[in-house]
């Protein structure tokens, strides 16, 4: 019996010793799925969305507080840098909002497929893509 188990440990590390796994360390070089891509891109746009959330509530309690603190949150907003990053957070809340729709029908069991997943993922990607040029034009 216990000649058993050994042999098949030996085997096990044989087995592994032949097939070493392959290491890729450039980060750049490897190429994810689309699929993999908006889920990342998902988590990624909500940190952000969590994160920014203080600043966006900050600037929102000095507008309120005077007149004179209103008219300096809007010449702040009205500046290109910050334009840009509302740009930024736009594209960020959308692309978040509608990969959590697609994720939220993936969950009840629709469109799981792989073919199909692939094709909502480029549909997320796209609706987001779209949203962000609508507020371009808005913001500009």
């Amino acid at each position: 019996m216990l000649n058993d188990s050994s042999q098949n440990q030996s085997k096990v590390g044989l087995t592994k010793a032949q097939k070493p796994r392959p290491k890729n360390l450039n980060l750049l070089t490897i190429r994810l799925p689309i699929n993999a891509l908006v889920s990342i891109l998902h988590r990624a746009t909500g940190c952000i969305l969590f994160l920014i959330l203080p600043v966006i509530l900050l600037l929102l309690q000095w507008s309120l507080s005077s007149a004179a603190n209103f008219e300096t949150v809007v010449a702040i907003l009205h500046s290109p840098l910050i334009k840009l990053m509302l740009l930024g957070l736009g594209w960020a809340f959308s692309h978040h909002f509608f990969a959590g729709i697609r994720h939220l029908a993936m969950d009840v069991h629709w469109m799981t497929s792989l073919m199909k997943a692939r094709y909502t993922s480029k549909v997320v990607l796209v609706l987001g893509a779209l949203a962000t040029l609508l507020l371009a034009i808005k913001l500009w």
